[in-house]
């Protein structure tokens, strides 16, 4: 029988279940015996993250390529992980969001310590399902962060809503037991003076207060600049005047962060936690709207550099944690998160949607969330066969009130209601069971239950099985979901178009007449995903090599479309569409990873990593168009050089695929022509960096982003140009500080 290799989690647990049985009595000690081996079973949770579609960045990775200002930056350079839209129209191209295995941002659930992140859910979503947003990786500075994990298809299904694509938890670094501390400083400047610069600084505190008593407090300051508005005259066509801007660049953004934890060990088994923080987020205004077209106002606020929209984010929680003996643990945790989202009007309905028409009218949307979440876990013994068992529950309440969102919507109803609310409550059992020394099985069943949408019901199945010392066997597969969000289920919230946007009737071939409106829809049901993957691994002395297939099939996604809906007749004089859930899609690929030591134990001195994603469908089945507009392929490599104790350097490189965009506009089933069809073609980026430690407490680290200068940029505010809806920016030049005590 083969033992499995060495992994720190097991090593931990082995050696915690040893200290609880050590005699703590002066009597003398029995004999020692050797033992020939000790394999303690690992939780389900610890399980899953050694599955094929899970990765790890550590804090090696971030100190050697820390991002601008946030997180997406190092984390779309994991396998399966791209950044896209929530959809394919193009729309919003430069506010690309975290898109893991082609399901959207939307399917990708972010979390902080293990407690989900919604504050873009207080923005707005339009007609093709984007949001103007950033979305929710730049919320903790990269100075406060310890890892990230990054969860793909099964091993992500345990969370719940919204981790139908996968799940980015970011841990943050906890309190010590002796006072020390960090200041960073970083600086970006790029090689085009249109492109913006960055700059930020930050810093860590954290050691006791008494015996029982600990704190850790980080905070932030940073900022970085937007494109300026010509930066895309050239490739799209557009001047850059007093009364237009061309397809807006980068938005800039103005960062804020404080927050504050408190770890009081009330015994030697039980600790409570009380944390807090605050969060502000200001744009800079570049010019981005949702269509082409642009006006004087939207001019003269990109040209200004205007905040155009203020998040402000508000969390409290408090979290107990006990060590019952025997490594039964449990975790209780009461959570709020608060988010106001201000900004200066936008249009709402037809060709104005999107468009700012005023400098001084703000509006303001308020998002609520409450969770309470626990889970206990405990080992097992069942016929012979070990396991630890997880049993765990989660109650959530959201409450959404945009009254400016809702006002169009509320004056057709007659209703004056701005709010939307939505109560969930889970429970979820998982077990990690030793079939064999070398056979794991984690079954797994999670149990969803909306007021607004009924029970929703999550199995999940996945196994590890080593074939050798180093070769291994994984798969998975779950049901994964995602609740509709509180806009597409409020009747209030409609988008509306006098007649241009309407569909065609496909019996006539003409438009129909308008008005017609699309109105939030109570009766709307979750999206499913049902997520498949198997791979194989060979892990040997610094070698590491993988390939992994995943298969999503996915139904009931939640569109705007009219197309796809039948052409209702006037009610108060205008035809009533609605959200609904559309027909099945399919999302499968190629992931993997080839790790090569060149120099030195285990690739100490010099090691090349090397991970891959090759997309092989991402489509609708009824309508044959992209769920998103993803590369064929991703390349990340990596040669990393400890070139001795003190002095480090990377040279890295991406490879990204050709990119093409949809055929057919869905929102009212006519065909993309023209330049719509143009196709990205494919691009690589290079990179390199060196730190050098000067003394115990003071590293400098210096690189250059995109070293061969390809540049590429932005043709359309939507897809009227295809698949070029976003900048690649050019080369830049950085450097990151810290000094720590």
């Amino acid at each position: 029988m083969y033992s499995r290799p060495f992994q720190p989690a097991r090593l931990a647990l082995a050696i915690a279940g040893a200290l609880a049985f050590w005699p703590h009595t002066g009597a003398a000690q029995a004999p020692v015996s050797t033992l020939e081996s000790v394999q303690v079973l690992g939780t389900a949770e610890e399980e899953l993250l050694q599955a094929p579609g899970v990765s790890i960045i550590t804090p090696t990775e971030l100190r050697d390529r820390p991002p601008a200002n946030d997180l997406a930056q190092i984390i779309r350079t994991q396998p399966g992980v791209n950044l896209t839209g929530n959809s394919a129209s193009g729309t919003y191209g430069n506010n690309r969001q975290i898109d893991i295995r082609g399901m959207g941002p939307e399917n990708t659930l972010i979390l902080i310590d293990g407690k989900p992140v919604s504050s873009r859910e207080a923005v707005r979503m339009g007609r093709f399902g984007e949001r103007n947003s950033r979305g929710d990786s730049n919320w903790v500075p990269v100075e406060a962060v310890e890892r990230i994990e990054v969860l793909r298809g099964p091993a992500a299904a345990r969370y719940g809503s919204g981790a139908a694509g996968g799940v980015v938890n970011i841990i943050t670094k906890k309190t010590t037991d002796k006072f020390s501390g960090s200041v960073t400083a970083y600086g970006m400047v790029p090689q085009h003076s249109e492109e913006g610069s960055a700059y930020r600084t930050g810093f860590n505190l954290s050691g006791p207060i008494s015996d029982r008593l600990s704190f850790r407090v980080y905070g932030n300051i940073a900022r970085t600049n937007p494109d300026k508005p010509s930066v895309n005259a050239s490739a799209s066509g557009i001047d850059d005047t007093d009364t237009g801007v061309p397809p807006a660049g980068r938005e800039g953004v103005k960062n804020k962060d404080i927050n504050g934890l408190i770890r009081w060990a009330l015994t030697e088994a039980h600790v409570l936690e009380f944390e807090g923080g605050f969060s502000r987020q200001g744009n800079i205004y570049a010019g981005e709207r949702q269509f082409t077209s642009s006006n004087e106002t939207m001019a003269g606020l990109a040209h200004d550099g205007a905040e155009t929209n203020t998040m402000y984010r508000r969390t409290a929680a408090i979290t107990h944690r006990g060590d019952y003996g025997n490594r039964r643990t449990s975790r209780l945790t009461a959570s709020y998160e608060g988010t106001s989202n201000n900004r200066l009007n936008e249009g709402l309905a037809g060709g104005g949607e999107g468009s700012i028409n005023t400098t001084t009218d703000r509006s303001l949307s308020q998002l609520d969330n409450y969770m309470l979440q626990g889970e206990y876990t405990t080992p097992l013994a069942l016929g012979g066969i070990d396991q630890m068992v997880t049993v765990g529950g989660e109650f959530r309440q959201q409450k959404l009130d945009d009254p400016y969102s809702t006002s169009s919507g509320r004056n057709a109803t007659g209703d004056d209601n701005s709010q939307s609310k939505m109560r969930n409550s889970a429970v979820f059992v998982e077990s990690n069971i030793a079939v064999t020394d070398d056979f794991i099985l984690t079954p797994g069943l999670r149990v969803d239950h909306y007021d607004e949408f009924g029970t929703n019901w999550s199995p999940s199945l996945n196994a590890s099985y080593f074939l050798t010392p180093e070769i291994s066997l994984k798969g998975g597969i779950a049901r994964a979901f995602k609740a509709p969000n509180l806009y597409q289920i409020n009747p209030n919230y409609m988008y509306n178009t006098m007649g241009n946007g309407c569909p065609y009737d496909p019996t006539t071939g003409n438009r129909v007449g308008g008005p017609c409106a699309i109105f939030g829809n109570a009766d709307l049901q979750p999206e499913i995903s049902v997520n498949k993957e198997i791979g194989i691994a060979y892990d040997s002395r610094g070698w590491n090599v993988g390939a992994t297939y995943f298969r999503n099939d996915y139904k009931n996604k939640i569109i705007a479309d009219f197309a796809g809906q039948e052409i209702p007749d006037f009610v108060d004089g205008r035809r009533p569409f609605q959200w609904f859930n559309s027909g099945k899609a399919v999302v499968q690929g190629l992931e993997g990873n080839f790790n090569i030591p060149l120099l030195g134990d285990n690739g100490h001195v010099l090691k090349l990593s090397n991970n891959f994603t090759y997309m092989i469908e991402n489509k609708s089945k009824e309508t044959g168009q992209p769920l998103t507009v993803i590369p064929r392929y991703t390349i990340n490599s990596t040669l990393d050089w400890n070139i001795n104790e003190r002095w480090s350097a990377a040279f890295y490189a991406t490879f990204y695929g050709k990119q093409e965009p949809r055929t057919l506009n869905t929102a009212n089933g006519t065909d993309v022509t023209g330049e719509g069809l143009n196709v990205r073609g494919a691009y690589a980026l290079f990179g390199l960096s060196s730190g050098y430690q000067f003394t115990k407490n003071v590293y400098l680290r210096v690189g250059i982003d995109n070293l061969f200068d390809k540049r590429l940029f932005r043709e359309d505010s939507g897809s009227a140009s295809g698949a070029a809806t976003y900048n690649e920016p050019g080369r830049a030049y950085w450097a990151n500080l810290t000094v720590s005590f």
